[in-house]
């Protein structure tokens, strides 16, 4: 039975002043109406629950799909956001870190005036104007990121890509999800483990990609042309989604794209035992026989507040973050990467790229590591606890204290913010992003489709071309975004012979423009292979996109790649 406060939101839609199926658009799920919206080129339907209210006994459980439908749902107003657990960044950063994190962030449109709440477990579907059931559109599902702690549907919307598709004469559906984040979706430990509740988030999406298997067609959508697509965590959660269920992907999707993210190199849940006792500390549950059941009857705002007590990204830690994905015996059966050594992953087409320099805002929160043994003791603590120092040797070899082979990488001794800074963006933003990417692709480039990309747009002073910096344009739409495109349309980002483009047989690497729609224009991007490893290079000046090698710090990331598998963190 559904709870009395999602069949009160329901009725509500009702007496909603000038909302009726005379002047919205709508649909019928099961028994119900839902009354969706429409501008000049999209119709939205914002906000569908996908599962009932995880709150109360539903809490930390996991997500319980709605079955069917009834009486009528507004789907006009942008999704309730799940609760956000967005980072802050330390109070007592250096004047001159502050400046270039003030700038990063200072494009920053996230609508704070979208509510939250704990029940948020909704789904949005967006179509091209004038869809109907028959059309059988391919459909594009985006994850949100935001380091596992923020994000939301209402932050990404899909109208520009739509759009896009449109102009391009290959138009595409676009869907997503809320998921759970923070401590209400990552929560981690071995109470957690031993409950069966571990990774909540992904098991939200999971429910989600079921809900579209089930309901999509009445859209307008084919639920055998799915596409999954993410940037940073939404990227991870993809990657992520492609090693669940040992790799068996239901026929949930066809093809997954992954911009800066991969499957993680972390370890076991229970790794995150540290984190698990501060919530419980300091949500007053620390007495408790059944510390679980506790938090699950504490106030929201009291678990909110007991959360913030563990470090953000942010902070000193960086990327070594208490809220990531962890093997939790359900979900993901082991540590994502041994999955992807032993073979089980989605066997789908699939691209990944990254940004240049995607450690730099991760590296500002350690600015006071100044000494040599400071570092090392930063990344044996955080990364590499379980091994010595002297173990490590090899990897602060390759991770030298030398600013002009560090991140903002190609810039000589520009840019060093603080006295590690620039070392240890290099290896942060290696061991989660770069070195995870060029280990799946050298994994599955020989078993399935795959193609790759390196971004230097979007440069940004101090930080180079720092995280997320690739993915604001595609989704306000440029040249990657016509690869997207192209790619969930035909499960090739370069399309196919069948009118909409036609390569030159004799210059596949730089053929002649082909105008798409109104002003972006391709090149052929090649796939990847472990031993010419071509790239898309994705750069700013006349010359936009170029091919190039993913050949930087080869000799590196095998090496942190080595030690990741050895001891994930």
């Amino acid at each position: 039975m559904r709870t009395p406060s999602r069949i009160a939101w329901s009725s509500l839609a009702v007496s909603i002043a000038c909302i009726s199926a005379s002047t919205n658009p709508t649909v019928t799920l099961d028994e119900a109406t839902v009354i969706g919206t429409s501008n000049d080129s999209i119709t939205s339907f914002f906000g569908i629950p996908f599962a009932e209210p995880p709150v109360n006994e539903l809490r930390l459980r996991l997500p319980k799909p709605i079955t069917s439908y009834n009486g009528t749902i507004n789907a006009t107003v942008p999704a309730t956001q799940c609760l956000q657990m967005a980072p802050g960044l330390r109070s007592d950063l250096p004047v001159n870190i502050l400046q270039v994190m003030a700038e990063y962030f200072g494009a920053d449109t996230t609508p704070s005036e979208v509510p939250q709440n704990e029940d948020c477990l909704s789904i949005s579907v967006q179509v091209p104007v004038g869809t109907s059931p028959d059309d059988k559109l391919p459909v594009l599902v985006q994850f949100f990121g935001g380091g596992f702690t923020y994000g939301s549907t209402a932050q990404n919307p899909g109208d520009a890509v739509v759009r896009r598709s449109v102009e391009m004469g290959q138009p595409i559906i676009y869907a997503n999800m809320n998921y759970r984040v923070g401590v209400f979706g990552f929560l981690g430990g071995k109470e957690v483990k031993e409950a069966g509740v571990g990774n909540l988030g992904l098991q939200d999406q999971r429910a989600a990609l079921q809900w579209i298997q089930k309901y999509i067609s009445i859209f307008g959508g084919d639920p055998d042309k799915v596409t999954i697509w993410g940037q940073s965590a939404g990227a991870i959660s993809v990657g992520l989604q492609m090693v669940a269920n040992n790799g068996d992907n239901e026929g949930l999707f066809r093809g997954a794209i992954m911009e800066s993210g991969s499957p993680l190199p972390t370890g076991d849940t229970e790794l995150q035992q540290p984190s698990y006792d501060t919530v419980v500390q300091h949500a007053g549950c620390a007495g408790e026989a059944d510390t679980l059941e506790c938090l699950r009857g504490v106030s929201a705002d009291t678990l909110m507040a007991a959360a913030e007590a563990v470090p953000n990204l942010f902070d000193y830690p960086g990327l070594a973050q208490a809220w990531a994905p962890r093997a939790d015996g359900v979900f993901l059966e082991a540590p994502p990467q041994h999955l992807v050594l032993s073979g089980k992953v989605a066997d789908v087409p699939l691209i990944s790229g990254n940004a240049l320099d995607e450690g730099t805002i991760f590296a500002t929160g350690s600015f006071n590591v100044t000494t040599d043994d400071e570092f090392q003791n930063f990344i044996h603590d955080h990364f590499f606890s379980n091994m010595s120092k002297a173990a490590l040797a090899p990897l602060f070899d390759l991770y030298p204290n030398d600013p002009a082979a560090g991140s903002p990488f190609g810039t000589g001794i520009a840019n060093q913010l603080a006295p590690q800074y620039k070392r240890m963006a290099a290896i942060q933003g290696d061991i989660v992003f770069q070195a995870p990417r060029r280990f799946f692709l050298e994994q599955r480039s020989l078993k399935q489709p795959t193609w790759s990309y390196m971004s230097e747009r979007g440069g940004v002073a101090g930080l180079g071309y720092p995280h997320g910096s690739d993915f604001g344009p595609v989704r306000v739409g440029n040249d990657l975004t016509d690869y997207v495109i192209q790619f969930t349309t035909t499960l090739n980002p370069n399309g196919v012979s069948n009118g909409t483009i036609e390569w030159p047989q004799d210059d596949p690497v730089n053929p002649n423009s082909v105008a798409i729609g109104s002003s972006n224009r391709t090149i052929e991007w090649p796939q990847y292979d472990p031993v010419n490893r071509s790239i898309l290079r994705l750069v700013d000046g006349d010359e936009p996109l170029k091919i190039g090698q993913d050949t930087d710090r080869l000799e590196a990331m095998a090496g942190l790649t080595a030690y990741t598998i050895a001891q994930p963190f």
